[in-house]
């Protein structure tokens, strides 16, 4: 699925208007068309609709919605407070009204579904205050079992970055030729509900990433013949661990075990070790220098550059020591590298992120959250979440690497490439996911995917794991632990 941001959205409308020289009416007529037409597959056998518009063109595509299910012999009426109005707007209002239509100022009486409107595309920041009522309004009528259809984007989120304090809750949203961008972050996760587009013949020009799907995943997968051995899938080393978190480790490398690395080496601080062994059989256990937490010493990790892929950071604290193993490993190593927590916390302390990644000779991927990179790129969670997909994907670029930046949903850049995975739970909201996703990164890292591919992939796979495993549980319950079990299953669901 393309997505594209506002911005992108309205250059692509403007093109086609301009210079393919398709009249913005006919747009408009189409977009009102597939409105009217979602609206009767949602209303069934019902057939009183609300119509709430504003004043901008998103606003005639509701007059026009409203007409169609007129002349469709729905019990329809527009409710509308707006004083101004654009040029296309008003003609279609004119259209409603000489069809008979009818305009309230007020949202009341009983609906059986509200098409909502209010703001487009363009839309940033708050609400006026008459527009909020009407959106509180409609939220207040959600709650009591009205369905609600939003066009193109619920009213008071914005399309580019998903923020938004006072915004429509959709049960479903049509995007009208592309989604953009903020349906599928932040707030828009909750807000727009089932998502549809429909194509009314904008041109397909620039877009701002794609969304992961399966047939990419299981594309990316190795093809595992008979006639091979553990040495062909590579070997995933997992190191972090201290006594203030000993269970870090531990859960990324059971999740690299369940996705398909022929070897997994779990490295911890030898002060540590006793709690890990015979805990998991099949994990390689490796001690290193270090009581309570990491203490640097190129030998032990010069002995760890073989593998071809090394997720390191988990659970490992914030040290002068930790900074410096990373700094060691991403000048001196040469396979996949996936840093992760405190390896990241640790070299926003203690080292120059610029002049650390400027020497790197590995694939590395960085799996922050919004806190974590914040503390990297020393700018604000407010400024880095109102980018959008721009914010990380500017970093990628400019230190050549990967980045999965965590969230609700998962945005993964390198220089030329973005995607969001959307797949998951809210029971993922838990200490120990991040854990799990960094070892299934690592192992498919090992088995030959790329930092990009494996990224990606390791978050899909987490997130569809996390779905299943909710299934026999509960958003409350769920744990990392159950999301591990439920690997396999991801793997080999096809879903």
């Amino acid at each position: 699925m393309r997505l594209l941001t506002s911005e992108q959205m309205r250059k692509a409308d403007e093109y086609t208007i301009k210079e393919l020289g398709v009249p913005s009416q006919t747009l408009m007529e189409r977009a009102g068309a597939a409105l009217a037409e979602k609206a009767l597959e949602m209303l069934g056998e019902k057939s009183r609709v609300a119509c709430v518009c504003g004043g901008g063109n998103n606003g005639g595509d509701g007059f026009v919605c409203a007409r169609f299910l007129l002349e469709k012999g729905m019990d329809v009426r527009v409710v509308c407070t707006a004083e101004k109005f654009s040029k296309d707007c008003a003609i279609q209002q004119e259209k409603y009204l000489a069809a008979g239509g009818k305009i309230e100022t007020e949202l009341s009486g009983a609906v059986d579904l509200i098409v909502d409107c209010l703001l487009g595309t363009g839309f940033q920041g708050e609400p006026r205050a008459v527009t909020a009522l009407q959106i509180k309004k409609i939220n207040a009528q959600k709650e009591r079992g009205v369905k609600v259809l939003s066009a193109d984007l619920p009213s008071g989120l914005n399309g580019t970055n998903g923020l938004g304090t006072i915004c429509v809750e959709a049960t479903e949203t049509l995007c009208i030729g592309e989604v953009k961008t903020g349906a599928v972050l932040q707030n828009g996760l909750d807000c727009c509900g089932k998502l549809s587009r429909v194509d009314i013949g904008i041109a397909r020009g620039d877009f701002a990433a794609e969304t992961v799907e399966k047939e990419y995943v299981y594309g990316c997968l190795p093809k595992r013949k008979r006639n091979t051995h553990k040495g062909t899938f590579g070997k995933a080393v997992i190191i972090g661990g201290s006594k203030a978190y000993l269970g870090a480790p531990y859960l990324s490398a059971s999740a690299a075990l369940k996705s398909g690395a022929g070897y997994v080496s779990l490295c911890v601080p030898e002060g540590i070790f006793p709690f890990y062994a015979l805990k998991s059989p099949e994990l390689l256990l490796k001690t290193i220098r270090g009581e309570e937490s990491i203490r640097f010493n190129e030998k032990d990790f010069k002995e760890l550059l073989s593998a071809n892929a090394i997720a390191f950071g988990m659970g490992a604290g914030v040290s002068q020591d930790v900074a410096e193993t990373a700094a060691y490993l991403v000048e001196n190593y040469t396979g996949r590298l996936v840093l992760d927590a405190d390896a990241l916390n640790s070299i926003a302390q203690y080292l120059d992120v610029d002049s650390l990644f400027a020497k790197k000779r590995c694939d590395i991927v960085i799996t922050p959250h919004v806190k974590e990179f914040s503390r990297l790129t020393k700018k604000s969670v407010q400024e880095l979440v109102k980018a959008g997909v721009a914010a990380p994907k500017g970093f990628a670029e400019k230190w050549g690497i990967t980045i999965l930046l965590k969230g609700a949903s998962t945005i993964v850049a390198s220089a030329g490439s973005l995607l969001v995975n959307t797949r998951g739970t809210a029971g993922q909201a838990k200490g120990g996911s991040g854990d799990v996703l960094s070892g299934v990164i690592a192992s498919l890292c090992a088995q030959g995917l790329s930092a990009f591919d494996g990224a990606a992939c390791g978050a899909w796979l987490t997130g569809v794991a996390a779905e299943l495993a909710e299934k026999n549980s509960n958003e409350y319950s769920l744990t990392p632990s159950c999301v591990i079990e439920s690997l396999p299953f991801a793997f080999s669901a096809r879903v």
